[in-house]
């Protein structure tokens, strides 16, 4: 079973650009490996730019074939349109609102993430 969530980025407008993380959701993980490893404005655009995520990995890496599970590089992020081609998988420009849809969103705003469950609450994430 999946934990999904969104992984975003609040822009000066106060608008969120964000995308779809299908596995492992939760704040101990994916929180984790973006606290971790997503630190900057720079690293998170980067993240961003692949667009939906099958699964967030602590590195964005290379292209791999989505459907060879045993070449994977279980340190790169899995995801739709660069790994499976799909299309139409890019990031969403929305509002805060649409942004909270899944279990979990991320939100990298202030220069650190924030936390939030689909119903608005804030978690602490370290």
């Amino acid at each position: 079973m999946a934990t999904r969530s969104h992984i975003g980025k609040q822009l000066p407008d106060g608008s969120v650009r964000f995308i779809y993380c299908h596995f492992d959701g939760y704040p101990e993980h994916n929180g984790q490996i973006l606290v971790e490893h997503y630190k900057d404005e720079s690293k998170v655009d980067q993240l961003l730019e692949l667009g939906d995520l099958s699964m967030l990995r602590p590195e964005i890496g290379e292209e791999q074939d989505f459907d060879r599970t045993e070449t994977h590089n279980n340190n790169w992020c899995l995801a739709y349109e660069r790994d499976r081609k799909d299309s139409d998988k890019k990031a969403t420009l929305s509002y805060f609102d649409d942004f909270l849809g899944q279990t979990y969103n991320y939100l990298f705003k202030d220069g650190k993430w924030h936390c939030y469950t689909d119903n608005g609450y804030e978690l602490i994430i370290q």
